[in-house]
């Protein structure tokens, strides 16, 4: 028998009716993946779990028995903890102190704080979770993502008087993180199940959850699809219940370009670590960047950009395309950064601003932005790249990550572009959203736009690149055709030992 149980969980907010009848179990000593694409109703079923609203009809019970999730302490009361991407730290106080924000300090009396057992305390509860590498004395700001995630696991485990925690619920818990910060929370995450306690977890990444999940749920447009122990599972079966589309179809076919005249030409190119690279993108080509974590494969497309300092040239269709960013948009190449909250947008601006700024100039006439014009170009680009906000006017930080990218997408097609640069172009967003994201790529290079695509999701690279060049310590050793590529041979060529 489940520990928790939901079933036809209905959830309406006005006409939208975000869960129709979704369910879901929980059990100890198991990692259960959510999956679904945006608005698939996952956000509203863990505020549900969150006691932060109230379902419309269905039952949760808990060891059988119906319960009422009415508020935050009913779910903390019954031994659920939530992990979220924006954790909530105080960054100036010690890891020791983070950790004992919702519990009582120790103290000698008269409000005297016992900071060896504060810090003693602290660090028993990272042993049970089996983090060693973190002293409770550390500043909490000095940590990276990853190390302050588990800290926040980890004071969950501080002994209390309090309901004792059986179930993490985790959203999206490495979108922010490193490999090596990953790996030690996936770590941590094996250690609980072993202890027995249940995992909720929420991720857009396939390879996490068949990596770590013992069942997955998928939900789509708020109903159950399917629950499947993890040897049922398979990608293919994940995206078909998640998107209701055939695996096959989720990279549409070549447009049957890429044969065309030359776009772009780079001609010993150095830039930071980047050394002597020269390459030749054509008319309706899409060049895949492969390569190893510091190879350079994100540096290369800041350089032809002109965001650092580089030599050598740079030509969109024989021109030289300047040493600015405002330059190469203006000489036709457009940029989607992989780092699209940092770097791309500007997250509590009107979502029309992001798209309009590098064309500003053009869309303008004696020095005034002429806002009828860019209402009509982003009506038209949101059309374009299938965007599903409220209204121009909504802040880019409140859209889901799929479509903040699709923003991105719309700001690089109002040139229009002659050469598109792409840097993990789908980072971070569902499958379905990735559909629409390599249905605009094909598109463009059925228009004989080219394409250079950095990816580190080998399937998408080697499904949309009609070539992929490799990357290995800042130079181009290869570049070979990706038809008939395997994942395997592909990481393999990335690490082959450079060729002197």
């Amino acid at each position: 028998m489940p520990q928790l149980a939901l079933h036809g969980v209905v959830k309406t907010y006005g006409q939208t009716r975000a869960l129709d009848g979704a369910g879901l179990e929980l059990r100890g000593g198991e990692i259960h993946a959510l999956m679904g694409e945006n608005g698939a109703g996952k956000s509203t079923l863990i505020r549900i779990l969150a006691g932060l609203e109230m379902p419309d009809a269905g039952q949760i019970s808990f060891h059988g028995a119906p319960v009422a999730l009415t508020s935050p302490a009913a779910a903390e009361g019954l031994g659920l903890r939530f992990l979220h991407q924006e954790l909530q730290i105080v960054p100036a106080l010690s890891v020791a102190e983070n950790m004992h924000l919702a519990h009582p300090y120790p103290t000698f009396g008269l409000g005297i704080v016992r900071w060896d057992a504060l810090r003693a305390a602290s660090l028993a509860a990272l042993t049970r979770l089996g983090v060693t590498h973190i002293d409770p004395k550390t500043t909490m700001a000095d940590l990276g993502p990853g190390d302050q995630m588990l800290t926040r696991i980890a004071a969950t485990m501080i002994d209390t008087q309090g309901p004792r925690p059986w179930a993490y619920v985790l959203d999206e818990p490495t979108a922010a993180l490193t490999g090596a910060e990953a790996e030690r929370l996936f770590a941590a995450l094996q250690t609980l199940r072993a202890a027995g306690h249940a995992i909720l977890y929420v991720s857009h990444r396939m390879d996490e959850v068949l990596a770590l999940s013992d069942r997955v749920t998928v939900l789509r447009d708020g109903r159950h699809v399917s629950t499947l122990m993890r040897d049922q599972v398979s990608r293919d079966q994940i995206i078909q219940d998640m998107t209701g589309r055939d695996f096959a179809t989720l990279y549409p076919p070549a447009s049957g370009e890429g044969g065309g005249a030359p776009l772009l030409e780079v001609r010993g190119l150095q830039a930071g670590i980047l050394h002597d690279m020269d390459f030749t993108l054509k008319a309706g080509e899409v060049l895949g960047i492969a390569g190893l974590s510091g190879s350079g494969r994100n540096h290369l497309l800041r350089a032809l950009m002109g965001a650092v300092p580089r030599r050598g040239q740079v030509l969109v269709k024989g021109q030289d395309t300047g040493q600015s960013p405002a330059a190469a948009w203006a000489a036709g190449l457009a940029y989607v950064p992989r780092e699209r909250r940092a770097e791309g947008l500007m997250l509590h601006q009107p979502l029309a601003d992001t798209v309009a700024l590098p064309h500003v100039p053009a869309l303008s006439t004696a020095g005034f932005v002429r806002r009828s014009w860019i209402t009509r170009l982003v009506a038209r680009l949101a059309q374009a790249v299938r965007l599903k906000a409220q209204s121009q006017a909504q802040v880019a930080a409140e859209l889901s990550g799929g479509n903040q990218q699709k923003v991105l997408f719309a700001r690089a097609l109002a040139g229009p572009p002659v050469v598109l640069l792409l840097d993990e172009p789908t980072r971070g967003v569902d499958v379905g959203a990735k559909f629409d994201i390599y249905a605009t790529i094909r598109g463009l290079t059925a228009q004989g736009v080219g394409v250079v695509m950095v990816s580190s999701d080998l399937p998408e690279l080697i499904g949309l690149s009609d070539r992929i060049g490799i990357l290995q310590g800042g130079r181009l050793t290869q570049i070979l055709p990706a038809e008939g590529l395997t994942e395997g041979a592909l990481l393999a060529l990335c690490y082959e030992k450079e060729v002197a």
